[in-house]
């Protein structure tokens, strides 16, 4: 595992539509998935930008075979063209620092790639001052959060350009 640079982001791109067509079937149709990926589901540059987004390259160093960051600022979710994004530094002794983007290639999915992402990402987190973590959670994601310690704060439909929605669950955790 090491911190994603500017370089990595076409490959965190495709790595990102790969596990999201791979791993989110049955939880979202091809319509949503379609609408969500590069918005709702796509890569967030800030993350890169601050030092806090990883990446897993594979053994033989091709491809990425996992992804995940945190954030100290208050957007939730989002890639870089979701509207709404809210920059704004969060405090750790009151907020929440956001767990963001954690996606796994199908090819390694369920070998304790994600846990690993998010054992990572909460460790750095923790080292910067923060005490709970909050995140927007696809429906696939969900079962691992919660076994994670993570629990359901609500959920809500995000609005797609192509006029569909996306699930999302708002999930936190404190230390």
């Amino acid at each position: 595992m090491r911190v994603a640079t500017a370089a990595d982001a076409g490959a965190i791109g495709e790595l990102i539509a790969l596990s999201v067509r791979g791993l989110s079937g049955g939880h979202y149709t091809d319509a949503e998935m379609d609408g969500a990926l590069g918005t709702v589901l796509g890569l967030d540059t800030q993350l890169i930008a601050d030092g806090t987004y990883f990446v897993v390259e594979t053994a033989d160093g091709e491809r990425l075979a996992a992804s995940g960051g945190w954030s100290y600022r208050k957007t939730l979710y989002g890639g870089d063209r979701l509207a709404g994004r809210e920059d704004d530094l969060l405090d750790p002794a009151k907020d929440a620092a956001k767990i963001r983007a954690i996606f796994v290639s199908p090819e390694y999915a369920r070998i304790g790639l994600g846990s690993a992402v998010l054992e990572h990402v909460e460790m750095a987190a923790e080292a910067a001052g923060f005490r709970r973590f909050e995140m927007g959670a696809t429906l696939p994601g969900v079962p691992l959060y919660l076994l994670r310690g993570y629990e359901e704060i609500g959920r809500v439909r995000v609005p797609l350009g192509n006029g569909e929605g996306l699930e999302v669950v708002r999930m936190g955790k404190s230390l």
